[in-house]
């Protein structure tokens, strides 16, 4: 077997973090995938990866090729690229993230155009309301909501969103609107949260400084269209992205509330773990992203 293509088997088995994954992604038998681990660590005379029942890891040894094997692997991409023009069309396997509502609003639709426009493409979608290890999950571009922690991702921006009170007409005529955040304590409070049941604050900004409030909610849920529907039935007041209420919002189903105190924006970025080496199938599909978000005025 080829170097290169023991180093794509490699690369793929890391990433899944299982024999079984990576076969799967480059359309492999298992046991195909298996020997050429192996024989990759005799040629090397090094072992890779610790494999258990459970899961597959790479060692401090294989960590290192890894990164290296990546780059050759970008690099020979590269090259194919150049040798096929710049126009060649992409082809093969992506994996794309994003928050669940934001995918099925803004991401999914892009991932549809994508797929219409460039034929030889598949695209897995995985939309979850939790931070992807993309590294670790082989998943290859995402688009993430907040301020981002130093990494070697590729980020590019395209927009932003707002953290906003929201209620209905219906109770708001009934219960008043509330003029600043300590006067929430008074109103039926509705909140989409997971993990721990403990204390809920939200912060507020006025002016300059920061305030902390801390919320008893009369009904918590795990989702934030679970949240939107109670207040749109005029259960109580929410706090949501502005995204997630801006048709509700338009139907005048909803009103903002405390304007004035909202917190700092959100921004949104579009990720991507290839830098430079972007390959063909990576750089449309963010190209394509990237232009229908930055055009959305709801993110702008």
């Amino acid at each position: 077997m080829a170097r290169l293509e023991m180093m794509e088997i490699f690369v793929a088995v890391a990433e899944e973090q299982s024999f079984a994954g990576g076969a799967r992604r480059l359309n492999l038998s298992a046991p195909a995938v298996t020997r050429a681990v192996a024989a990759l660590e005799e040629r090397l005379g090094v072992k890779l990866l610790t494999r258990t029942t459970r899961y597959v890891r790479v060692t401090d040894a294989g960590q290192r090729y890894l990164e290296d094997a990546r780059r050759v692997l970008h690099d020979a991409n590269e090259a194919d690229e150049a040798a096929a023009g710049i126009n060649a069309e992409p082809r093969g396997h992506l994996a794309v993230t994003a928050p669940v509502l934001f995918g099925r609003m803004f991401v999914m639709p892009g991932i549809v155009a994508y797929l219409q426009r460039f034929q030889a493409m598949e695209v897995s979608a995985i939309f979850l309301d939790r931070v992807v290890n993309m590294l670790e999950e082989g998943i290859d571009v995402g688009i993430r909501i907040g301020e981002l922690p130093d990494s070697s991702m590729r980020a590019i921006r395209v927009g932003h969103v707002r953290q906003v009170l929201c209620a209905s007409p219906s109770y708001l005529a009934a219960k008043g609107i509330p003029r600043s955040p300590t006067e929430l304590s008074h109103h039926s409070l509705i909140v989409a949260a997971t993990g721990s049941w403990s204390a809920i604050e939200w912060k507020f900004l006025d002016g300059d400084k920061t305030m902390t409030q801390k919320i008893k909610p009369r009904l918590r849920v795990t989702s934030n269209d679970a949240a939107i529907a109670a207040a749109i039935d005029g259960l109580g007041i929410t706090r949501v992205l502005s995204y997630q209420v801006a048709p509700f919002l338009g139907s005048g189903q909803v009103q903002t509330l405390l304007s004035d105190y909202e917190p700092n924006r959100l921004p949104i970025h579009v990720l991507h773990r290839e830098g430079r080496y972007a390959s063909a199938k990576v750089r449309t599909f963010v190209d394509l992203m990237v232009e229908r978000l930055r055009a959305d005025q709801i993110l702008n």
